[in-house]
């Protein structure tokens, strides 16, 4: 027990929420921003200073105009904003939501999934554009799902459960093709792509891009939403005219400082990270295949997030792989934080059924969706780390099976 408490614990669920760096925690302890950014007196002039120089720095990173930066308090407000701001402002021009088709990814996470079944209970039509079999949601799946009234598409850079990235400007392009009667808007939630691909807006031909801090190693409670000068949205929360009337609320410059400074930090290390953690990913996928009898990988890792690897195990509950290796003093998790505790993964079900490369056997899409595992790497993660793991999870799932061999009998 002495060993277990004195083993560093090894940290694999970057995806949920990564450590706030120690330059972050430096750049917010500042004495000079207390004050409401809206004051016009000396101690608010410094704090508002100090939101917009962090404006600027997010918007250098995006390639983006700093009026085109809009801070919110996370991710999923980032998304809400894009998704029921851009209805929001139909609805006040006069366009009924009745008349207007939207095109959702199915395999988003639910902070946008969520914001899609409000616009159908509010009557818009919205279609659900499935992936690959790689889980990849192509422009060809996008343009059979086009009608002359779609206003917007929504698809996520890269998947928060398995780390596919999709091909945003391919589908950016198939939207500006003017095949349709109405312009349509593309939103993107980016998730943790920017920790390790560029995040220029322009070049992905976005229109709406969210983002948030508490997956790029800054602090949790800030956000931001890119919204280019041709989209039009409106505030969804209301009472003040604050970050251009879009979004009511004081600001917060301190974590706007921290989220830029994160910002800055990560775009450096960009290649080196992406390069390092890609080797380690693959070797972790390498040694569990060879040594956990009927794995499958969910997604194509050629295509995906270099930290990320996600598996299905076949006939042992995830949960208890997760808690057995979190009693191993290593934590991942077996799906989106948001979703833990349901039964099944709705990104991989929707990959389909899969074979084992090593066997003949055929796992089910439900089967597969049931006992998922997710491992994702970060800044803190050595070769070391992965050797313990893979030898952890084969102990945890040995002992599974003998436990299971133990009540057949």
């Amino acid at each position: 027990m002495l060993d277990f408490l004195r083993r560093r614990r090894i940290y694999l669920d970057n995806a949920s929420a990564t450590p706030v760096l120690s330059e972050v925690v430096r750049a917010m302890h500042s004495e000079e921003a207390f004050a409401n950014p809206g004051a016009i007196h000396a101690d608010g002039v410094s704090a508002k200073r100090m939101l917009e120089e962090a404006r600027e720095t997010i918007a250098a990173e995006l390639g983006c105009k700093p009026r085109q930066v809009v801070f919110t308090s996370g991710l999923t407000e980032s998304n809400n904003l894009a998704i029921l701001g851009f209805a929001r402002k139909l609805v006040l021009a006069g366009t009924p939501l009745e008349s207007t088709h939207w095109i959702v990814s199915a395999i988003e996470h639910d902070s946008v999934l969520e914001c899609f079944a409000e616009i159908e209970r509010l009557g818009g039509v919205v279609s659900h554009a499935d992936p690959d079999a790689k889980g990849i949601v192509t422009p060809e799946k996008i343009q059979r799902l086009l009608r002359p009234e779609t206003v917007f598409v929504s698809v996520g850079w890269a998947n928060n459960e398995i780390g596919v990235i999709q091909p945003l400007r391919a589908i950016a392009h198939l939207l500006s093709s003017g095949k349709t009667a109405a312009r349509i808007v593309f939103h993107s939630d980016a998730g943790q792509g920017p920790l390790y691909l560029f995040p220029h807006v322009h070049t992905l031909g976005v229109d709406l891009f969210s983002l948030g801090a508490g997956k790029l190693y800054g602090p949790r409670g800030v956000g931001a939403l890119y919204v280019n000068d041709k989209t039009l949205i409106a505030p969804t929360m209301l009472g003040g005219s604050q970050e251009g009337g879009l979004r009511a609320g004081t600001e917060e410059p301190v974590l706007a400082a921290g989220f830029a400074r994160a910002f800055e930090t990560i775009s450096k290390e960009r290649n080196g990270e992406a390069i390092r953690l890609s080797r380690l990913r693959d070797s972790l996928a390498r040694e569990l295949s060879a040594r956990i009898e009927g794995l499958v990988i969910n997604g194509d890792l050629k295509q995906a997030l270099p930290h990320m690897l996600n598996i299905s195990v076949p006939n042992i509950s995830s949960e208890y792989l997760v808690l057995g290796l979190d009693h191993e003093g290593i934590s991942i998790s077996t799906k989106s934080a948001c979703r833990e505790g349901e039964q099944f993964s709705h990104v991989v079900e929707a990959l389909g059924r899969a074979k084992n490369p090593a066997s003949s056997k055929i796992m089910t899409k439900e089967e597969r969706a049931k006992n998922t595992l997710r491992f994702s790497l970060g800044r803190d993660t050595t070769a070391s780390d992965i050797i313990r793991t893979v030898k952890a999870l084969e102990r945890v799932t040995r002992r599974t099976a003998i436990f299971a061999e133990s009540r057949i009998k």
